[in-house]
């Protein structure tokens, strides 16, 4: 069988990520829910941009699948990623935060609308949790005519992004999406993203999973909530109706592999955690990476695992090239 020219296809909101330190009490006084990520306006956005310390925040292209591209193509991947981006500044700084990290796009930035290009200020707390407050943008206007068929059919899987389901229109692309990928033999992944698109948009999860996927990822609390029970042990046979394989991150406990016949279970890594910000995002990349180039999905495991505890150990949602490289030399055999 001829080698697809991407390894993985992305679909996700496409958000620059401001990324920034506040203590406990910061939620409290701006009347923020800590843990999660909430859809905000614009006002309200540039109310909370006032209160932190600009200065000292870091900017990167982020939303949670570009993040899962870009940990990929660091790992020596290739990935394609449909998103949409305003013709400003951020817009600008988001494509060329891209194509420095090898991923390709549906966009240049002469194509790209007029308007606000979406952001997301990632407020990280001295627990290493990480709390979002997103403005979607130009990003709420992804449609299905930005779905590129191409790029689907020329590549191993598909990865769709759960934030998508926020919006019908959005919803909309995810379906249109996976029904090419299935048409052509192409393998479908979707993460769940986070606990709130679970418990907001459950309707929407269904419509996009329709009969199954062939993989999953998510957390426990998501895990939880979707299946509606108590436990780890009832929500992984759960799991099995709606998809055929699933990657269940544990976060220090390490992650819950299903391969389609057998539970895998995957130690962590022990590291002091400071910044938990694209956890999720890089287990995805790291695994992706592995079982499209010849891991086993419990090596995939490994490889995912110990490159997330990597990323929370410092600042930020990504490695260097360099450091995922040295993931894999670490690995001994992999």
């Amino acid at each position: 069988m001829a080698k697809k020219k991407y390894d993985v296809y992305g679909m996700g909101n496409a958000l620059v990520d401001i990324v920034t330190e506040v203590d406990n009490d910061f939620f409290a006084k701006n009347n923020i829910e800590k843990g999660v990520m909430t859809l905000v306006d614009e006002k309200r956005q540039l109310e909370l941009m006032k209160v932190i310390d600009m200065k000292k925040s870091r900017m990167s292209a982020g939303g949670s699948a570009a993040n899962t591209l870009i940990g990929l193509n660091q790992f020596g991947g290739s990935g394609f990623y449909t998103c949409l981006v305003a013709h400003d500044e951020l817009g600008k700084f988001f494509l060329e935060d891209l194509k420095r990290n090898g991923v390709d796009t549906n966009l240049t930035y002469d194509n790209c609308p007029p308007g606000h290009s979406g952001r997301c200020l990632v407020m990280t707390t001295p627990d290493a949790d990480r709390t979002m407050n997103t403005f979607l943008g130009m990003s709420s206007f992804l449609t299905t005519e930005h779905v590129n068929e191409q790029a689907i059919i020329n590549s191993q899987y598909v990865y769709l992004e759960g934030y998508l389901v926020a919006s019908p229109k959005g919803t909309d692309a995810l379906i249109e999406a996976k029904k090419i990928s299935e048409k052509n033999n192409v393998h479908t992944a979707l993460t769940f993203s986070d606990p709130n698109m679970v418990k907001y948009f459950y309707k929407n999860f269904e419509q996009v999973i329709g009969a199954s996927v062939d993989l999953l990822f998510c957390n426990e609390e998501e895990a939880l909530t979707f299946t509606g029970v108590d436990t780890l042990e009832e929500a992984r046979q759960k799991l099995k109706e709606i998809a055929k394989r699933f990657a269940i991150t544990l976060g220090a406990n390490g992650a819950l592999i299903y391969d389609g016949d057998t539970f895998i279970e995957i130690e962590p890594y022990k590291v002091r955690a400071v910044d938990t910000n694209g956890a999720g995002d890089m287990f995805a990349g790291a695994f992706l990476y592995g079982i499209t180039h010849g891991h086993s999905y419990a090596e995939a495991g490994k490889i995912a695992s110990l490159a997330s505890s990597r990323v929370v150990s410092q600042f930020g949602p990504r490695l260097e090239p360099k450091q995922s490289k040295k993931v894999l030399k670490d690995l001994i055999g992999l």
